[in-house]
């Protein structure tokens, strides 16, 4: 699945590659907006005539149900944001918000239809001895099987798409109006249709400071802040063509060609760099500026210095 907005093909929630679901932000101005598409994908459009777009999440998907998880929105929804279902419709199965399944059991997101992408919700037995926040874990039988050896409100996230052993992470506490996270520098990141709600780390696009490789790329929910996500090897380089936000090196966002006139135009989305604001232009395609992303003034506090190259609206 990919999203149309800014250039950037990234997410929600994260699976791998294809990763997740971006947010859109309108701007005015010479910014680039973040936006999130119904099929989870997250891109960035070019500059339009009244407004510049910056690229979108990162969307993560996952290569079969034996490899790692698709974390995108289903096909089909149209809401064009993280959250794809309506806050005051319930969700498909328990709800993992607040944990309503009979006692031994935990209510976890998989794959209804046998797919790679998160879509559904269901209680699944708690694993004997389970492992804890931040511990080893093991998916069972594949990562969107809704099985494994975590602990109550938390699931496997995959360390490598190669097998299915991870690290367990913490479900987002709260609701989908105010949402929290327990484990200290981590963000709540909804996304698979409202029903995957991890809290991920926080990390600096400019520094990639992920851990095990992992790429910094900006987080849809909310807007303006980036997450940690499972590299997919890609790594295609400035001004290649990408479709999912986690197909590009370490350092560039999979946005909308219309960025850049060294991308192509008739493909879904190019990988441009990362840029500090703060600093001078090293853009590399004729005529880009760093523009503030997801938009000027909409950054989350902490990444006001962050921005993309891409052309300035006329």
């Amino acid at each position: 699945m990919s999203l149309r907005a800014l250039p950037v093909l990234l997410l929600a929630a994260c699976a791998l590659r294809p990763p997740d679901d971006y947010q859109t932000t309108e701007t005015t101005g010479t910014s680039a907006t973040a936006t999130t598409t119904g099929d989870g994908a997250t891109t960035v459009p070019g500059p339009a005539t009244s407004s510049t777009t910056a690229p979108p999440l990162p969307t993560t998907t996952g290569p079969s149900p034996t490899g790692a998880p698709d974390t995108s929105a289903s096909a089909g929804d149209d809401t064009g944001a993280t959250f794809l279902l309506p806050f005051d419709q319930p969700l498909p199965g328990c709800d993992p918000w607040i944990e309503d399944c009979p006692p031994g059991e935990k209510c976890m997101p998989y794959a209804s239809d046998g797919g790679s992408s998160w879509q559904d919700t269901k209680c699944s037995p708690v694993a004997p001895n389970p492992a804890g926040v931040g511990e080893p874990c093991q998916a069972i039988g594949s990562w969107t099987s809704g099985e494994d050896t975590c602990a109550k409100h938390s699931m496997c996230w995959p360390d490598d798409t190669d097998d299915l052993a991870g690290t367990c992470v913490a479900f987002c506490d709260g609701s989908p109006d105010a949402p929290s996270c327990a484990p200290p520098k981590t963000t709540c990141h909804v996304s698979g249709s409202g029903v995957l709600l991890l809290c991920l780390p926080m990390c600096d696009p400019i520094l990639q400071d992920c851990p095990g490789g992992d790429l910094c790329l900006p987080d849809a929910n909310p807007p303006g802040g980036f997450i940690c996500v499972p590299d997919a090897r890609e790594e295609r380089q400035v001004f290649d063509p990408c479709e999912f936000i986690n197909d590009c090196a370490p350092g560039l966002f999979c946005v909308l060609p219309g960025l850049a006139t060294e991308c192509d135009p008739d493909q879904e989305g190019c990988c441009l760099p990362v840029c500090d604001l703060n600093a001078p232009n090293t853009c590399p395609g004729a005529g880009q500026e760093c523009l503030p992303w997801p938009g000027e003034g909409q950054a989350a506090p902490g990444f006001e210095h962050v921005g993309i190259c891409g052309l300035p609206m006329p």
